[in-house]
């Protein structure tokens, strides 16, 4: 569905004297999204994953410089098929709850979404009630403003935002950061769910363990570049079918493994904030 080819990030920034020098962010991404399947993009803060998502999306800040190709669809992903796009077949599920609106309710917020995909007026409300309610949030919920819904009601509404557009791409950015274990597990669940509906699911994470469960696909990200692409199902034992020493560090570090490798042996240099 997607093919992402050698794709690298610069973002500029200036020294004294407004001299312009040029960041990478990330650089020789090559990686392929499939129906049907999630994949999560794993890596530490700073290792590029947001700015990834971002540059598929189309949403990087001006100028910003990138260099390689996205193909989607057997199509090149130029900036005006993004916007054409984004909110229909290309849909974000952003990290920060901010992204709602506070003086709006839920299923109004939904219910946007769904024109924004091409819903007629007349059926969006209903479309983003029945949203609303596949993901369990209640006639309450629906009727709430963001700021007395849970962490993880906010993240189902994000959630059923991006289930009415009925898009075939969906990139969940950092969905369970700060979620409880039972909140987290049904913001999962809902990925999953949408994969196995046939869409491809982009998941970015930071934490290893909790992408595993749900996951068909993993790449591990490290200061910018791929260090590693391989099935979820290698991740099992010491580790020893995967080919990086960094993703063997990783597996071997979680606490289900008993923190095995020190974590100073992960990281052997200070890794930017880019991301």
């Amino acid at each position: 569905m997607l093919h992402i080819d050698r794709l690298t990030l610069q973002l500029p920034y200036y020294q004294p004297w407004w001299k312009r020098q040029w960041a990478t962010c990330f650089e020789q991404i090559t990686l392929s999204l499939m129906p049907g399947e999630v994949h999560a993009i794993v890596g530490a803060s700073g290792a590029g994953k947001s700015l990834l998502a971002y540059a598929i999306m189309g949403l990087l800040p001006e100028g910003a410089k990138t260099s390689g190709q996205l193909v989607f669809h057997s199509e090149a992903l130029t900036p005006a098929r993004q916007c054409q796009l984004r909110g229909r077949q290309l849909a974000l599920i952003p990290q920060s709850l901010s992204a709602l609106d506070p003086l709006v309710r839920s299923q109004r917020q939904v219910s946007w979404a769904a024109r924004r995909a091409g819903h007629a007026k007349s059926s969006a409300w209903q479309t983003a009630g029945k949203a609303l309610a596949h993901y369990q949030l209640d006639d309450a919920a629906q009727r709430a403003y963001p700021h007395e819904l849970s962490g993880g009601m906010a993240r189902r509404v994000l959630t059923a935002m991006a289930h009415v557009s009925h898009a075939q791409l969906i990139i969940a950015d950092e969905p369970s950061v700060g979620l409880d274990p039972l909140q987290r597990e049904r913001v999962m669940a809902a990925l999953k769910a949408l994969a196995d509906q046939g869409k491809a699911v982009m998941l970015i994470t930071h934490d290893l363990r909790h992408a595993l469960p749900i996951a068909d696909q993993v790449t591990i990200m490290r200061q910018g570049q791929c260090v590693e692409t391989t099935t979820a199902c290698a991740f099992q034992g010491s580790g020893d079918t995967l080919s990086s020493g960094y993703a063997k560090s990783l597996w071997q570090a979680l606490p289900d493994n008993a923190f095995s490798l020190p974590v100073a042996q992960m990281a052997h240099s200070k890794e930017p904030n880019i991301a």
